[in-house]
């Protein structure tokens, strides 16, 4: 070997901090104890490694947010792995964000799969690989991290997804994410390599010869902004990551994948993967694309009044809960994208952008949940509104959940979906985007007819009384049987929405500076 190349590779090695990279390292390690579990322990003991998932990411997640956060474990501000990740106050953020999701969805995975006969240790571990591979995701600083962590989260989706593999909805499903997820990792690289192709040109002003470093590129974007391989590459990079996060025009996938996937994966692509790709595009805006900032932010704008309005449109005939929860998160992906728009010029609009995928999270998880307990165990692919009718007299907790869900994913006050809102539209003032923030707040407004649909189908009955005012129409209806664990999970999801919604000021703050 070329002395100098072994030389760089000593380097390369002498940045090799595994520390930083602790809680990932512990998820890695939970996810093989769940196949060592699974091949030690005899089958009636199998039982236990749901519980061990689940408990399992929830002290990882406690010990990371009481000894790991403010910290970064001592690498904050730092770039470690040779330039492979940047360690900062908005991955960590994240971070937390993917673990409190790998606890969520590794519990709705408990009540889906319990008695289903399926294989069931592979789904939490694949959860956890891919919980991981998203928290590296958005720490990445060189393309090659982010290709390899986004197609280990896209690999472990294509699994996921199909996972009732004893239903024909669910492996097409899986079908059609392979698919399409393959073309847009086919945009996605081919536009890495145009930039890396013109970065690496040594006959152009900045090219580097670590060209896929984000600092390198950037620099060389300064220098060359108005490159015809630069442009054309950046388009091919943004269109890879519109896939991921459902904007139009690459949401195609959406209903028929929702709709087959298995609800805790439904959820899963939903918050988590949604919240990848903004974490990723956010990442690409701040660190990269800066200096292209007059042709980009037009760019996201036109996307982002196009997904609005296809996704309210699109959701307002919808009766499938599932379909309605895609399209719906296609217009949440359109309010996000005119975050994302917005924090090329308005430093804390970042910030707004993470604050509304928590408030998503929550919102979203609840519903989730009361989906589970409806209209089949196991969140079956044809479940309708109409599965939620009278879901006030047979379960006043579960329709509580669900009318505060809802609510706060319409955005309204006092809940924590009405804050985030309230934080992306002012971002988008001081931005100046105008336009955006009219067809954003039409959007809003288009919302609330659907959402309110679900809701009143829920509480109706409730309330629907004879003419004479003496006594329902309808007798009382068998009350649903709700496990004390999922009234603890779904009762402090519904408990942060509201408290979220009068008070976020320290969060804020905290949001405000990533």
């Amino acid at each position: 070997m070329d002395p100098q190349i072994f030389q760089k590779f000593q380097e390369a090695a002498l940045t090799n901090t595994w520390g930083a990279i602790l809680p990932e390292m512990l998820l890695g390690l939970l996810a093989l104890g769940l196949l060592v579990m699974e091949m030690v322990l005899p089958k009636e003991k199998h039982r236990l490694i749901p519980q061990v998932a689940i408990w399992g990411t929830a002290a990882i997640l406690v010990w990371f947010l009481l000894f790991f956060f403010r910290q970064g474990g001592g690498y904050l501000g730092q770039q470690t792995f040779a330039g492979m990740l940047l360690h900062d106050n908005f991955g960590q953020t994240m971070r937390g964000f993917f673990l409190l999701s790998g606890v969520l969805v590794c519990y709705l995975g408990h009540l889906a799969l319990g008695k289903l006969p399926i294989s069931k240790t592979e789904f939490y571990h694949i959860t956890l690989v891919v919980t991981g591979g998203m928290m590296l995701l958005v720490q990445s600083h060189h393309f090659v991290m982010l290709f390899v962590a986004l197609e280990t989260v896209t690999v472990g989706f294509y699994v996921l997804v199909s996972y009732f593999r004893h239903t024909s909805l669910s492996l097409e499903a899986g079908l059609k994410y392979l698919i399409l997820g393959a073309l847009s990792s086919s945009l996605l690289l081919f536009g890495i390599v145009l930039l890396y192709g013109a970065a690496g040109n040594p006959e152009l002003a900045g090219h580097s010869e670590h060209a896929m470093n984000f600092t390198a590129l950037r620099h060389f974007l300064e220098l060359n902004p108005d490159n015809v391989v630069v442009i054309f590459g950046m388009s091919l990079l943004l269109a890879g990551v519109c896939f991921k996060i459902a904007a139009v025009p690459f949401h195609i996938w959406v209903p028929d994948v929702y709709q087959g996937a298995p609800t805790p994966v439904t959820a899963f692509l939903a918050i988590a993967s949604k919240a990848a790709g903004f974490g990723l595009l956010l990442s690409l805006v701040r660190n990269v694309f800066p200096p292209m900032v007059e042709m980009l932010q037009p760019i996201l704008i036109a996307l982002a009044i196009l997904t609005i309005a296809v996704g309210n449109l699109a959701a307002l005939t919808q009766q499938n809960t599932k379909r309605l929860m895609g399209m719906s998160g296609i217009a949440h992906a359109g309010y996000l994208l005119i975050g994302v728009a917005a924090a090329l010029t308005v430093d804390w609009a970042a910030g707004a952008v993470v604050f509304y995928l928590f408030t998503y999270l929550l919102a979203s998880f609840a519903v989730f949940g009361v989906m589970l307990h409806v209209g089949g165990g196991a969140g079956h692919a044809d479940q309708q509104i109409e599965h939620f009718s009278d879901l006030g007299t047979k379960s006043p907790f579960l329709a509580v959940v669900l009318v505060v869900g809802l609510g706060s994913l319409a955005g309204i006050p006092p809940l924590a979906g009405f804050v985030g809102k309230l934080l992306l539209f002012i971002a988008a003032f001081q931005a100046e985007l105008y336009l955006a923030l009219g067809v954003a707040i039409f959007g809003v407004v288009v919302s609330i007819y659907y959402y309110f649909g679900w809701i009143k189908a829920t509480v109706f009955r409730v309330w629907r009384v004879a003419p004479d005012q003496a006594e329902p129409l309808a007798g009382p209806s068998p009350a649903l049987a709700i496990p004390r664990s999922s009234c603890w999970v779904l009762g402090l999801l519904t408990a942060a929405t509201v408290v979220l919604g009068f008070f976020q000021g320290p969060l804020t703050q905290w949001f405000a500076a990533l």
